[in-house]
């Protein structure tokens, strides 16, 4: 028969440590804010691109016919998801800078474990950890 769950603790996660030096945690957010930056000038970019792009479709669209319309707008369509994109990594980022200030970087939100830091290495905003991320794909 299985064990009941203890209705104290169900539920809450474990207390946050951090246990990075001060100098670690400078290093990790300047790489966090110039991947900010980087991001942030491609999002800008993007955004220009978009601009330019919808002035040359105003001007050029005398003559179309359906197809070239449907072509628009898929490739307008492209063109805005790609931006919107960069604007959700953007978001991940800020988060993980969040996260730092806070304490909880490095540390699963899901189940308070930390995150292996090759996972950390190769995604800096990762918010859960690996097992966690496969559960939630899963869903």
């Amino acid at each position: 028969m299985a064990k009941p769950a203890d209705t104290r603790t169900a539920g809450r996660k474990p207390a946050m440590k951090s246990t990075r030096s001060a100098a670690e945690t400078d290093k990790i957010r300047a790489a966090l804010a110039a991947r900010h930056d980087e991001l942030r000038a491609e999002y800008d970019q993007t955004l220009s691109e978009i601009t330019e792009l919808q002035r040359e479709r105003l001007t050029d669209s005398a003559g179309d016919d359906q197809a070239d319309t449907g072509t628009k707008t898929f490739e307008r369509e492209q063109e805005i998801s790609l931006a919107n994109s960069i604007l959700e990594r953007i978001t991940q980022v800020e988060r993980a800078l969040e996260r730092l200030d806070e304490g909880g970087y490095g540390w699963c939100e899901r189940c308070g474990n930390p995150i292996p830091v090759e996972r950390l290495a190769a995604f800096p905003s990762a918010t859960l950890c690996v097992t966690c991320k496969q559960l939630a794909e899963r869903r």
